[in-house]
């Protein structure tokens, strides 16, 4: 019943979303006529906008950073804009952003959230954290592709050439390596932080698109928290079985420089900023450029009418109006991304031309 209750609503916020953004292609439209502009804080909008900025400094500004017709863009299209960002006073950021920038509506499209697992690890494996967080083999990028598949990988295929960093319990094992990063807390308190470095070429097989298909979830009770629900009333084996029915597999690097106050760094370069950096599919959307997103969080209804900045990419992303969203790192972030699946719409910011 309660499904059935929702889905007018779905429909009319789908319909506005889509109205949105056709008569934004209908029209030039300024930044200022954005949906909630009015109410943005575009101080704390322009602080990762900055950020990317160094980020692209040092980039051959030829070089594309996505993009395609309308909003293809090269690291030089944006030299004129950060220098004037980098020394804007205090109190001009929102004349700054409807002056130099022009939106262009990527359409609507679907968003979800990601974020930084915080997980329970150790140095040496014991009982409770027996799975192995591997480093890449040696020459990751010359071995023949594809490398062995999860199954293998965690049978010994590459034991003794792919270095053990940590060790954790599998299911969080496994869910580090679908968001590509993490902080694994060790005995004592220690914190260290691993990123992305390479994975093994086979192609990411979701989990839960099994178990809807399986009738074990329903696909309206879809989400990452009803996957840890089912692994964990799982017999041991079966929810194992179901972990190696993805193939693919993540490696990951040390990272010592990090503050405990920055997000991993995603594409771009600079570390991701909770609410405000957005994966997008660059095939359409240039790195680097600011976002206006309008959608919800699905966790507690809260709207988001805000400026986010494109700073990172995923495999699942592709599409135009196809975003993740950066929640931030902890289980406060992990219930925000678990569940957020929403229909949204989007504007790319790009540069004006000014006399």
């Amino acid at each position: 019943m309660a499904d059935r209750r929702r889905r007018p609503r779905w429909r009319r916020l789908f319909c506005v979303l889509s109205l949105l953004a056709g008569a934004a292609r209908a029209e030039p439209m300024a930044v200022a006529a954005l949906p909630g502009w009015a109410e943005e804080d575009a101080a704390a909008a322009l602080a990762p906008f900055r950020a990317g900025c160094e980020a692209l400094a040092r980039r051959d500004p030829a070089e594309s950073l996505g993009g395609a017709g309308e909003t293809a863009s090269r690291a030089g299209d944006w030299a004129a804009a950060c220098a004037e960002a980098a020394a804007l006073p205090p109190g001009s950021e929102r004349d700054f952003l409807e002056r130099r920038f022009r939106p262009v509506p990527l359409g609507t499209g679907l968003l979800t959230g990601y974020y930084e697992p915080l997980l329970s690890g150790r140095l040496t494996p014991d009982a409770a954290h027996p799975t192995p967080l591997r480093g890449p083999p040696p020459s990751l990028d010359a071995l023949p592709a594809p490398l062995p598949d999860r199954a293998a990988i965690e049978a010994g295929a590459l034991d003794g050439l792919a270095p053990h960093l940590a060790y954790a319990d599998p299911v969080e094992a496994f869910f580090l390596q679908i968001q590509g990063s993490g902080r694994v807390v060790l005995e004592g308190g220690g914190l260290l932080r691993l990123l992305y470095a390479g994975k093994n070429g086979h192609p990411y097989r979701a989990i839960g698109r099994l178990l809807i298909e399986r009738g074990a979830i329903p696909r309206e009770a879809m989400s990452m928290q009803a996957i840890r629900a089912w692994l964990a009333a799982a017999p041991p084996a079966e929810a194992a079985a179901l972990l190696r029915e993805n193939p693919s597999y993540v490696f990951f690097r040390r990272e010592d420089a990090l503050r405990p106050d920055q997000g991993p760094p995603g594409t771009l370069g600079v570390p991701l900023t909770p609410g405000r950096s957005l994966a997008v599919d660059p095939a359409f959307v240039p790195l680097g450029a600011p976002v206006w997103l309008l959608a919800r969080e699905t966790l507690d209804g809260a709207p988001i009418r805000r400026l986010v900045q494109a700073q990172d990419t995923g495999g699942a992303i592709k599409g135009a109006a196809r975003a993740d969203l950066f929640q931030g790192w902890g289980e406060a972030a992990a219930a925000r991304a678990g569940v957020m699946r929403e229909q949204a719409a989007m504007w790319v910011l790009l540069p004006r031309e000014l006399p």
